[in-house]
């Protein structure tokens, strides 16, 4: 059976869902950075109000049918690079083609110059960002380190850049 998902821009009414599943994403990536949940054991999720009502942003929920099971948050639409500040596909549908099939989805409805981020010790991201790139530029990608802002104690992020 193929998995089909669909990209939903942000409304207001999506807000919950995104946060709700905004908690899964954090506590995903805080083996990877080391984050905390707060005292009430949630993660800060303050970053995204600033992909609703914006022209340099956007939003989307993946779902398969009615069910929100991802989302992806770009920036950059106004001024390239393009960047994917957030991506997330709950584990249920991971290694499926649901992420793959977003991701491309996503880059295709803003073709340009494109750029996100991972930690070099997240090597699932790692292998699925350098596949979605091949698949746009094939070997013409590069991979660079950049020193994470305000946390000089942090490993730097790998920043993976391709044309699409």
């Amino acid at each position: 059976m193929t998995l089909r998902p669909q990209l939903h821009p942000f409304r207001p009414s999506d807000l919950g869902v995104i946060e709700n599943l905004w908690q899964c994403y954090q506590h995903d990536l805080s083996a990877f950075r080391g984050s905390l949940p707060d005292r009430d054991g949630r993660y800060k999720s303050s970053r995204i109000a600033a992909y609703f009502g914006s022209t340099d942003r956007a939003g989307y929920v993946i779902r398969i049918d009615d069910a929100p099971v991802g989302f992806a948050m770009i920036r950059g639409l106004v001024e390239p690079p393009r960047i994917v500040g957030e991506f997330f596909v709950v584990r249920a549908l991971r290694r499926q083609g649901v992420g793959r099939a977003a991701a491309t989805d996503v880059i295709r409805r803003h073709p340009g110059r494109w750029e996100l981020a991972f930690q070099e010790e997240n090597q699932r991201a790692s292998r699925f960002w350098r596949n979605i790139a091949t698949g746009f530029s094939g070997s013409a990608w590069t991979v660079t380190p950049r020193a994470r802002p305000g946390r000089p104690q942090s490993p730097p992020d790998l920043w993976l850049a391709f044309d699409a």
